[in-house]
């Protein structure tokens, strides 16, 4: 195998590189076998430990802040693609999130970046008007804002690993039994693990031109809560009951985000055709063949599941 010479190889540069789907994407970039990419990572904090170790495997890792336009220009300047993504979650602000993704298509324009992959999801108001799913709206609302460039936009799916990260994996009961609590009523839900999302993107970039201007939903499995039950229950080699909660009593959850969380659900709920039609698996699959399905992912965490379900 012959490894490319570094000053050749165009440059992907990657926002939240230290997030879930930045981060997958840079480990993904840099363990590629061709060594086709060298990889920008941008993170508002250089020196965090997370940034430190992504230096460590090869990346460069540069300052970006997606509420200064100032950092984005250095940032972007001489880069080839763009992985461009926005996080409702670290300020709970749909306004905030979008003036970001505003700032950050005028930055890539300026650059004259040729790939641009933006990590968007529906917005669910037919009219704009009030948001509806704040999380989802704000994204959907700024496809408009990369129109103008050589834009992918990618439609990621609930990551698995959120069951981990947001206290929502099964418990005991007062009998010991594992009770899964979820308000997914009978629909499916569509997931992947945050990882093979950054392995997706990467093949989308590979494929540079050809997938300028085409939306990808991105899911390794679309299962019904009680099918998750199900895996769950081989994995962790005792019954895993699902009990479906309503969307309501989900939202009343002492945690930050709950809120928004169920009004995603009961959006997801409601048009449950569409939203999987959107994230047919296959497609992911095609990008990324290690994709890896819930009973993997959860092989993977098995310890993990163990430890939080007491």
């Amino acid at each position: 195998m012959t490894r490319l010479v570094s000053r050749t190889r165009p440059v992907i540069a990657v926002i939240g590189a230290t997030g879930a789907q930045g981060g997958g994407l840079v480990r993904a970039l840099l363990r590629d076998p061709w060594q086709r990419f060298r990889v920008r990572a941008l993170t508002r904090q250089p020196t965090a430990r997370a940034a430190r170790a992504l230096a460590q495997a090869g990346a460069d890792v540069m300052h970006a802040d997606l509420d200064r336009p100032g950092t984005l220009d250095a940032a972007l300047a001489g880069i080839d693609g763009l992985f461009a993504i926005t996080d409702f979650w670290a300020h709970f602000s749909p306004e905030r999130e979008l003036r970001q993704a505003t700032l950050i298509a005028a930055a890539a324009t300026r650059a004259s970046v040729r790939h641009v992959i933006w990590s968007t999801q529906e917005d669910t108001r037919p009219d704009g008007g009030p948001w509806r799913v704040p999380p989802m709206d704000a994204k959907g609302q700024a496809d408009a804002c990369f129109q103008g460039l050589p834009t992918t936009y990618v439609l990621p799916s609930f990551y698995w690993d959120n069951f981990i990260h947001l206290g929502l994996h099964p418990l005991r009961d007062a009998r010991g039994a594992l009770q899964w609590s979820l308000p997914l009523g009978e629909s499916r839900l569509c997931g992947i693990a945050a990882e093979d999302i950054g392995h997706c993107i990467a093949a989308l970039f590979v494929q540079g031109e050809r997938a300028v201007g085409e939306r990808v939903g991105l899911a390794a499995e679309q299962l019904t809560g009680a099918q998750m039950a199900q895996v769950l229950t081989q994995v962790l080699g005792e019954p895993v009951h699902y009990r479906a909660v309503s969307v309501e009593d989900f939202g009343r959850q002492p945690f930050p985000g709950a809120a928004e969380l169920s009004r995603m659900f009961a959006w997801q709920q409601r048009e449950e055709a569409a939203y999987c039609a959107v994230r047919a698996p296959e497609v992911a699959c095609a990008l990324h063949p290690g994709l890896q399905g819930f009973a993997q992912w959860a092989q993977s965490r098995v310890e993990v599941l163990r430890q939080l379900a007491g």
